[in-house]
């Protein structure tokens, strides 16, 4: 998405979020701690409780996935694929839910901007036009109703980005956040 103004109204869900590290440091927690600040749970997760692992390749074509390891058996879950990946101004990803069909895609932009405190992020999830009104997604929703909702899941996940920064940033210093 190369322009979020070419986004009709009501088919983004925009959040953001100020951490307290520069720019380059919160792309690399956002990208290569993935799986230790995104939530747990069957709302955030394909898995349910600590057994699957989020993975996000860091190039142009990496998946984002979860790996789930059962009897000794790893199934990949892909979750996306990585269009954009330009550290530590902006990457971008297709988003696929498990319900969705065929060609079936919404697409997530994240940019980091230095700001006087650290970086702030924004993210952008934006294509659920493109899903019918009746997709199992919405869980029954209408359209402003789930675009809604998906800013406030973004929100939890970006609260809990800010929070893993607050740590990363305290570890490195040595100190309690």
């Amino acid at each position: 998405m190369s322009d979020p103004k070419a986004v009709p109204a009501g088919d983004r869900a925009r959040v953001s979020v100020s951490v307290a590290v520069p720019p380059a440091a919160a792309f690399r927690i956002f990208s290569e701690d993935i799986d230790q600040w995104w939530r747990r749970g069957l709302k955030y997760r394909v898995v349910d409780g600590r057994r699957g692992m989020l993975h996000l390749e860091p190039r142009v074509g990496g998946r984002l996935f979860e790996s789930v390891e059962r009897d000794g058996q790893t199934t990949v879950i892909e979750t996306g694929r990585v269009t954009v990946w330009q550290p530590p101004a902006r990457l971008s990803f297709e988003w696929r839910a498990v319900n969705f069909e065929g060609d079936e895609v919404t697409h997530v932009e994240v940019t980091f901007a230095k700001t006087s405190s650290g970086t702030l992020v924004t993210v952008t999830h934006s294509g659920f036009g493109k899903l019918r009104p009746d997709h199992p997604v919405r869980h029954g929703r209408d359209a402003a109703a789930f675009v809604r909702e998906m800013g406030m899941w973004w929100g939890g996940l970006m609260t809990s980005l800010r929070e893993h920064c607050q740590r990363d940033d305290a570890a490195r210093e040595g100190t309690d956040p």
